[in-house]
């Protein structure tokens, strides 16, 4: 069977970080399994078991895990299902899906179907806000409201516009010294103190133990996503150096028919919330 994990003790690894970070919640949770065609997928059900029903779906080659800790702000006010996207390192089927196409949408709808809501909103950052998009074009009428931030799939940047990631990525894979890993994040970072620790332990462990997967979700078609009718608020870094946010938000606002924008200005793909942005975030979804 083919797998995304380089060994069994990677894959251990980066599970025994995945059940640290979860221990460190303020809140209590529990998993929950979903069959899909796609393969078994688990979620983790956390927050407020009165509040809003919230679907979150994590960055790309990360985990739930380390999602929920960045995402400890929508705790109080919201029932969370916290997805471990398919074909990731996490707890889900090994099944990797084309980032072209619409079948992490399709995906995500067997989820929605599975948890039983006629309507249920999303929140996605980064690969998990592609997931987002997908979902919005495959089930626009299951779509309550949406949060995209710093999102794939709207206007993704060209490749080359990354190529400065590759060399410092290779000098890691041969040398195995920090720097070169860290210097790898800067372009997505901008600034040292956007590369937290749980970021860096996250992202250096998927590296060294799972077969990381470049290619984010493909841009959604304007036809698709206009029949979308949920308001979404798409909160776009003016320094992305994946998904820009002038470009990101420009294209946003022409194909998604209820559409607030928010610019992260002087800040890249990786950044920290400031707690009036956060509160914009649960505002907008409450």
């Amino acid at each position: 069977m083919k797998t995304i994990y380089k060994s069994e003790e990677g894959k251990k690894k980066i599970l025994e970080l995945y059940d640290s970070q979860l221990k460190r919640l303020s809140v209590p949770y529990k998993d929950v399994w979903v069959s899909t065609s796609f393969g078994k997928t688990h979620l983790i059900e956390t927050g407020s078991l009165a509040g809003t029903p919230l679907l979150v779906f994590h960055g790309g080659n990360a985990t739930t895990a380390y999602n929920l800790l960045a995402c400890d702000f929508l705790f109080n006010d919201f029932h969370i299902y916290a997805v471990d996207t398919i074909g990731h390192p996490g707890k889900s089927a090994e099944t990797c899906l084309p980032a072209s196409g619409y079948a992490y949408g399709k995906w995500a709808a067997e989820v929605i179907d599975f948890l039983g809501f006629d309507r249920i909103s999303l929140f996605g950052g980064s690969f998990g806000a592609g997931i987002a998009a997908k979902t919005m074009c495959v089930v626009p009428e299951r779509i309550k409201k949406a949060v995209l931030y710093v999102p794939s799939g709207i206007r993704n940047a060209a490749g080359i516009k990354s190529a400065n990631m590759l060399f410092p990525m290779i000098l890691y894979w041969i040398t195995k010294e920090d720097k070169w890993l860290r210097k790898c994040m800067m372009p997505m970072a901008v600034t040292e103190e956007n590369i937290t620790g749980d970021i860096y332990q996250t992202a250096k462990l998927s590296i060294e133990n799972a077969k990381i997967k470049t290619a984010m979700p493909g841009n959604v078609s304007e036809s698709r996503m206009r029949r979308c009718k949920a308001p979404v608020l798409v909160m776009a870094a003016e320094l992305d150096c994946l998904f820009p946010g002038a470009g990101v938000i420009k294209r946003a606002e022409r194909i998604i028919p209820d559409c607030r924008t928010y610019l992260l200005k002087g800040r890249g793909h990786m950044s920290s919330l400031a707690d009036d942005e956060k509160q914009m975030i649960v505002t907008f979804l409450r």
